[in-house]
């Protein structure tokens, strides 16, 4: 079991930073034995996106996280590509997501697949590296203790609503990709038919956890050749 801290998944908007209430949180949040944070999404309503992606059979995914302090409850659901990359064995488990659509994704993961650090809400929402995926879906502790920031009085150990993975650390990017970077690609390929034009961070902007896809024709592809682009 990882060293749990408090991770948390903001939701980068379109046009700017991420929003401080995410619809799928990805915080990290420490266990009694030591858990990570994430920022996740906060609403537990679908999206068009579980419509367009429910069969999703992504090999890639991003997943968003805040490398800033930010207090909620009385934790500091701050996590960094950093903060991961220092805990045990570079692993930490994703908790805290609170949107049924990430966690579908969170589901869907298997191991050794890979996906983008993002880095959000904070000054330069970006793509800080890569991890990859250690332990597949399993109960998210953190919807059982009454002092979480992400605790669930709905939801039961015998019938878990939620989920969370473990992740390693890969590496970092070689350089930090931005948010504004990545809406230049976006907007360029909307216009020429490229593979960004359906990027889910600006399509469905608030899912903290989201596939991508190397094809063109699928509806998040990000073009994972593309979106390394110094690996």
């Amino acid at each position: 079991m990882p060293n749990p801290r408090k991770r948390r998944a903001g939701t980068a908007g379109a046009a700017g930073p991420d929003s401080k209430r995410p619809a799928g949180k990805h915080t990290k949040t420490r266990k009694p034995t030591g858990t990570s944070t994430r920022v996740g999404d906060s609403s537990p309503e679908k999206t068009s996106a579980s419509k367009n992606c429910g069969n999703n059979q992504s090999s890639y995914w991003l997943m968003k996280s805040e490398p800033q302090s930010r207090i909620e409850k009385g934790v500091d659901v701050k996590f960094s590509i950093e903060d991961l990359k220092a805990e045990p064995k570079q692993t930490a488990c994703w908790d805290g997501v609170r949107n049924y659509q990430a966690r579908n994704f969170l589901r869907a993961m298997k191991l050794e697949q890979k996906a983008f650090f993002y880095h959000s809400n904070c000054k330069e929402p970006g793509i800080a590296g890569l991890v990859k995926i250690v332990k597949e879906a399993y109960p998210d502790h953190t919807q059982f203790e009454k002092n979480n920031p992400y605790y669930d009085p709905s939801s039961k150990e015998d019938n878990p609503k939620w989920s969370m993975v473990d992740v390693q650390f890969v590496r970092l990017m070689k350089r930090y990709i931005t948010l504004t970077e990545l809406k230049a690609n976006h907007q360029a390929h909307k216009a020429t038919g490229g593979p960004l034009k359906n990027m889910a961070l600006f399509t469905h902007p608030r899912l903290s956890v989201q596939p991508l896809t190397p094809g063109k024709s699928r509806p998040y592809s990000l073009c994972y050749s593309h979106a390394r682009m110094t690996p």
